[in-house]
């Protein structure tokens, strides 16, 4: 079975509707074996979540805790124009930016726009990895997705919580087989993410692993199943 050894996409309380801190998510994540955790609280355009200052201040936080190495970012918010809800001067504080699409700030445009919309989001620099790009809530153009993806070196995630919850993500399970057949075919890069909202969920990979087994892809595309390939995809310092 697929080795998963980080975890980044996570939310703390900072978000507003998750329910630990950095360190209780920290330990959570020693607790379970893995070497890298991702703090990625959502920017602003979600009810709750904290004030853009919080996101300069990463510095502050330790490099390791509890023998895990902790990796600040944000899931920054695909707005209707293509931008990102988080200003440039607050994202370049960032180890790595999650680029997804919130309903709660965007409105569905169609396939064809809001392909476009994700892709125009690729291209900075930071981001590094796109949340969730399963829903028909917001559907995609997953040949046009995954080829914008080769180009920009940027990771699909496939998300577990989505798999948990499929009756609120229409279609995710068939969207990520099309996804995943696809990025196999062109060498497109993949993040496992739990996508936990608690510590009890950190390192939870169970159905994103089963359908990544059961369609045996290629591990090595996957770039959190190695840590010298994660902070190497990264451009980050072990």
């Amino acid at each position: 079975m697929l080795n998963i050894i980080a975890d980044l996409h996570t939310h703390t309380l900072a978000s507003g509707h998750a329910y630990g801190t950095i360190r209780e998510m920290a330990k959570a994540a020693s607790n379970k074996g893995l070497l890298a955790y991702g703090h990625s609280d959502h920017a602003p355009g979600i009810p709750g979540t904290c004030h853009p200052f919080y996101f300069a201040c990463f510095d502050e936080i330790p490099k390791y805790l509890y023998g895990v190495r902790i990796l600040g970012s944000c899931e920054v918010n695909i707005l209707d124009d293509g931008s990102l809800s988080l200003e440039d001067r607050f994202i370049s504080s960032l180890d790595y930016a999650i680029a997804g699409i919130h309903l709660n700030c965007y409105t569905d445009h169609g396939k064809k726009i809001n392909t476009q919309n994700v892709i125009k989001c690729m291209k900075n620099e930071k981001v590094k990895l796109i949340s969730h790009p399963d829903s028909d809530k917001m559907s995609l153009d997953y040949e046009s997705l995954t080829d914008a993806a080769l180009d920009y070196n940027v990771a699909l995630e496939v998300n577990n919580s989505s798999l948990k919850n499929p009756g609120s993500r229409p279609n995710c399970v068939e969207n990520y087989k099309k996804m995943l057949k696809l990025s196999e075919k062109k060498g497109v890069r993949i993040i496992v993410s739990s996508d936990a909202h608690d510590p009890s969920s950190v390192g939870v990979f169970d159905k994103a692993k089963k359908l990544l087994d059961d369609l045996s892809f290629d591990p090595s595309l996957v770039v959190n199943s190695s840590f010298k390939t994660l902070m190497s995809f990264l451009s980050l310092p072990f």
